[in-house]
């Protein structure tokens, strides 16, 4: 069968890279054109966008881009028509796909929707939309089950987290190899996710490496994103005691005594590894004070939501400041608030329902899209 996938965002590309090689366990004869990144395009070769050139961070910053976005809505259809395809699979991305969904159930493409966007954090009105375009609801946080179904009268699959996969079926290297290939000493290391996209980065990586004098004794370790050349950081890690590892973040992440990290799937990740963490955002300040007038939540990061309480302290806007920084990350390299952490990232863990997000999702695909063809 024929799936068109549209993944916009890093996290995308890697679940959705994890879907496609289990939609090919269930479907000897799967073909797929996708919109993604490059471990997509590992296992097909059929990339039809990168989502580097997708994802614009903010209000204001959608709003200096709508031209792209309306060229790249438009695009879409057209190839969408073009290829045909058996179903049409949305990984989050709302803005966009909610739009293509919209468009693609008028054509009577059977749509699916793996990873839902956060609408219980805003935009709560878009469950219309979802209710009236998306034929199937693949949802990944254990929340969201009865939001959607106690709530909102609409049924979903829990298929619990596909990071747990992502993380177990990960290849490691040592850790004499990952020191001696990035040249990093034997301080312990202190990880630096900043994000994924270039404006969040360079705001982030200002705040969080100005502690790294107070810090001596570890050494700081920029993570590169996937979708960021070298020559991005390069500036960055001028800093005596900073280095940087690109393509290579849970190696880093099973090494680190620490992690500062940027709110978004990273925190989860971090947490995945038991790494003790502060999350960090900052936005500009129109999309800020937007975003805080219409974003209704206790908590910004993953955990804390899953969680329901604050389990990782979350520094936002004016409180990323670096006095903050400093002083929550010597909190957590105590050893009596890391074993705490230890404890709450074991519960995190349960909720998160177990292995094999990527397989369920896949089989639920395949068996729904083959039910329709047949009929």
């Amino acid at each position: 069968m024929k799936y068109y996938i549209i993944a916009g965002e890093a996290s995308g590309d890697l679940h959705g890279a994890n879907l496609m090689k289990a939609l090919q366990k269930q479907d000897v004869n799967a073909q797929f054109r996708f919109w993604g990144g490059d471990l997509m395009e590992a296992v097909s070769p059929t990339l039809v966008k990168h989502y580097r050139d997708l994802a614009f961070m903010g209000f204001l910053e959608v709003v200096m881009n709508l031209r792209t976005i309306t060229k790249n809505l438009s695009f879409c259809k057209l190839d969408i028509e073009e290829y045909d395809p058996d179903v049409i699979i949305f990984i989050d991305y709302p803005g966009f796909n909610l739009r293509i969904a919209k468009w693609a159930k008028e054509k009577h493409y059977r749509t699916h929707y793996y990873i839902s966007p956060q609408i219980w954090a805003w935009k709560e009105n878009r469950i219309h939309a979802i209710k009236r375009d998306v034929d199937k609801m693949y949802v990944i946080l254990p929340f969201e089950k009865s939001f959607y179904e106690d709530k909102h009268n609409y049924p979903v699959e829990f298929v619990g987290h596909p990071l747990i996969d992502a993380i177990a079926d990960r290849n490691q290297v040592s850790e004499y190899q990952f020191r001696a290939k990035r040249a990093l000493s034997d301080k312990p290391i202190i990880a630096l996710l900043p994000g994924s996209r270039k404006q969040e980065i360079r705001k982030m990586l200002e705040v969080m490496l100005s502690v790294v004098k107070d810090f001596e004794d570890y050494q700081f370790v920029i993570a590169g994103a996937p979708s960021q050349d070298y020559e991005f950081y390069s500036n960055f890690i001028k800093k005596e005691n900073v280095s940087f590892v690109n393509n290579m973040t849970y190696d880093l992440l099973s090494l680190a005594t620490a992690a500062l990290v940027t709110s978004g799937t990273a925190t989860l990740e971090t947490a995945l590894f038991k790494v003790p963490e502060v999350v960090c955002y900052k936005g500009s300040w129109l999309s800020y004070h937007i975003a805080k007038r219409v974003i209704k939540l206790q908590y910004i990061s993953l955990v804390n939501l899953i969680m329901d309480q604050p389990v990782v302290t979350e520094l936002i806007q004016d409180d990323f400041n670096s006095r903050r920084l400093r002083t929550e990350l010597q909190k957590i390299l105590q050893p009596e608030k890391r074993e705490e952490l230890f404890m709450q990232y074991f519960e995190l863990e349960k909720k998160l329902g177990g292995k094999g997000a990527s397989e369920k999702t896949a089989k639920l695909i395949y068996e729904d899209v083959k039910k329709h063809k047949t009929q």
